[in-house]
């Protein structure tokens, strides 16, 4: 494990989720004050405006980043290594993903967590630059769409709005509007790398009865790097996509853990299809590259939304996958 570098690549242009118009509801981060007045008093150690910006800013900022520190953390106590971080765009930076910042890292986990509104998008010279890291046995991507609550496309006025309030009710997570569609950076890379695929949805998962995340579905035989040794649940992060492979990708993709939908939410059309369990962890057939590529929701990599104790043994797993 030690000598192991790990970077965290946040696929979003940050100008645009911070300055999403606030009159519109649709296809934007919540604010920091939307959040506390939602969550009320979980969050009021946030509520000075002084100290935390209010606004989509703060949000990202002390909610959403701050969450994924723990992983961070631990990844550089475990390797020696402090983990590599960038964010693709800012007010003043662009960090493309190239040789360059790739250079000397083994493991890539992209958080393609960027609003489809900003239309951030993989460059050809990306996409190769990611297959060429991907060229070397023990080297590892993680590639981390959300969800995509709304989509309405081909339906009706009146179908689409029935599908928002289904979809909404099933959920039931309040600070999620109509429209909520993540992971154009994604699921552009996974398209240019020849195994794309469809982050379908925001499905509620089961828990159990003391309100913990229920077991997870593992397909062990699958399992070749062990990466699910010991680990039982992921989280209970309220909306979380199903990840439907599309064209060849099939041939080049295993499910390697589904979990199980809240059987006392509110109907979904994807579980009234018969599925009681979405596809929640996907990874590359041996033939496909000479390392490794998984897909996931950015919330495995989260410590705020259950299964903690789960989710660690997970990382350290990642962290533990043999290098050559």
């Amino acid at each position: 494990m030690a000598s192991r570098q790990v970077a965290i690549y946040f696929a979003w242009s940050r100008s645009d989720e911070d300055h999403a118009q606030l009159g519109t509801l649709e296809n934007r981060f919540t604010t920091l004050f939307e959040a506390r007045r939602l969550q009320w008093p979980r969050l009021e150690h946030l509520a000075d405006p002084t100290r935390f910006d209010q606004g989509i800013t703060g949000f990202l900022d002390h909610l959403l980043l701050a969450n994924f520190g723990m992983f961070a953390d631990l990844a550089g106590t475990l390797t020696g290594n402090h983990a590599r971080r960038a964010q693709r765009r800012n007010d003043t930076t662009h960090t493309a993903l190239n040789g360059e910042w790739l250079t000397g890292v083994d493991t890539l986990v992209i958080i393609s967590w960027d609003s489809n509104r900003s239309n951030q998008r993989t460059t050809p010279e990306e996409i190769h630059e990611v297959r060429t890291f991907l060229d070397k046995p023990g080297q590892t991507v993680f590639v981390c769409p959300h969800h995509d609550i709304g989509d309405i496309e081909n339906l009706s006025a009146e179908e689409g709005r029935r599908r928002q309030e289904a979809e909404l009710h099933h959920h039931g997570d309040l600070a999620i509007p109509s429209q909520q569609r993540f992971g154009t950076f994604g699921l552009s890379l996974l398209e240019g790398l020849g195994i794309p695929i469809k982050n379908r949805f925001g499905l509620r998962p089961a828990k159990t009865t003391d309100g913990n995340p229920a077991p997870l579905r593992v397909s062990t035989s699958a399992d070749r790097f062990g990466l699910m040794s010991g680990v039982t649940t992921f989280n209970l992060h309220p909306h979380l996509p199903h990840f439907e492979m599309l064209g060849s990708s099939p041939s080049k993709l295993d499910v390697l853990a589904r979990q199980a939908i809240d059987p006392t939410a509110s109907p979904h059309p994807f579980a009234q299809g018969g599925r009681g369990d979405f596809d929640a962890l996907l990874q590359t057939k041996p033939e496909t590259f000479a390392g490794q590529l998984f897909i996931s929701d950015p919330t495995i990599w989260m410590s705020t939304a259950g299964g903690l104790e789960s989710l660690q043994r997970f990382w350290r797993n990642v962290l533990e996958i043999p290098l050559h």
